[in-house]
């Protein structure tokens, strides 16, 4: 990544900046940016994760032009991250699912042309985009969302396009797959939940059999992705898939991650019936991340797991709770 010398790099808007990736891409940008600032509701984030980082918080939400506007000058690179995130609350709630992900979406790339902002990155997803067609899932597939927050992330995507088409703004549509790693305690993610119920002794669900699959990419190799978005020659207004581009079974996941906590340390396993709305198998064709972005995945799963469950460990504040789980028969 080269985005120019310390201190003299671009001057960034993060949406959702105190969120899990929003922290991660914090410390990998710091480095090279000029000045980050933050745009968070402060509904997932966390205010004291960005204490000892050098940015500027704004509190308010997307939905509101008020608040977008009051952050957007002098911007020259937005990376929106800020979303309703996830398949099972847009079922429960699509209203609300659109008002963030579409309304809040526009709200920003209407401010973003306003302030001649040089670059747009917009963070969308894969697989509740396509839906449920077998893999790998490339950029070049027709859309079938299965889902409102799929349908929601379209529609962005598309006023991504129409933003380059209709006003010369610079849109990256980076679509990712599971991402996953430290910072990521409010995340409903499999591997974040699982870590988390795992500290509390309290079973892991599984909706399904456990062989439905997921592309699972370690937060650290996506930042590094996003940064070099930031300056990369790229088709604007086209999306480009970030994940590792190997399919993983949750069973296989469970498997890795008991070698990383301790054999025989996991609470039980529950099966529970799949949820309305998830795809059942899913990994991504990186073929373009590879030839824009120069992207690939560095960290192995078992690797990328163990940051995440030492991270998880710290965060609780205790690391010799762990004893080996007692089944009932």
């Amino acid at each position: 990544m080269n985005l120019g010398a310390p201190g003299g790099g671009k001057n960034f808007l993060i949406t959702g900046g105190a969120g899990f990736i929003g922290v991660n891409l914090i410390r990998t940008l710091a480095p090279w940016a000029r000045e980050i600032r933050v745009l968070d509701n402060l509904s997932a984030g966390w205010r004291e994760d960005l204490t000892e980082l050098p940015v500027s918080l704004y509190v308010g939400d997307i939905r509101d032009r008020e608040a977008v506007e009051a952050c957007m000058a002098g911007v020259e690179v937005v990376v929106h991250l800020a979303a309703h995130t996830g398949v099972v609350p847009s079922v429960a709630d699509p209203v609300f699912d659109q008002e963030v992900n579409i309304q809040g979406t526009l709200n920003l790339l209407m401010a973003a042309v306003r302030h001649g902002v040089e670059r747009f990155l917009f963070a969308s997803t894969g697989g509740a985009i396509v839906g449920g067609v077998t893999p790998p899932v490339h950029e070049g597939l027709p859309p079938r969302p299965l889902s409102p927050y799929g349908a929601a992330k379209l529609a962005g995507e598309g006023y991504c396009s129409a933003f380059w088409g209709s006003y010369g703004l610079k849109t990256v549509i980076l679509r990712f797959s599971n991402i996953y790693g430290p910072w990521s305690r409010h995340k409903g993610s499999v591997i974040a939940t699982f870590c988390r119920r795992i500290l509390r002794g309290e079973p892991l669900t599984i909706y399904g059999d456990g062989t439905q699959t997921r592309d699972f990419l370690f937060v650290g190799d996506l930042c590094r992705a996003l940064g070099a978005a930031v300056q990369a020659e790229v088709p604007f207004g086209e999306p480009i898939q970030l994940g590792s581009g190997r399919e993983t079974s949750l069973r296989t996941l469970l498997h890795t991650l008991e070698e990383v906590v301790g054999k025989g340390c996991l609470p039980p396993v529950v099966f529970a019936p799949p949820r309305p709305g998830e795809v059942f198998r899913n990994y991504v064709s990186i073929a373009k991340a590879k030839r824009y972005l120069g992207f690939e995945a560095a960290t192995p799963l078992r690797q990328g797991l163990k940051a995440t469950w030492e991270w998880f460990q710290r965060e609780a504040g205790d690391q010799t709770y762990l004893k080996p789980a007692v089944h009932a028969g």
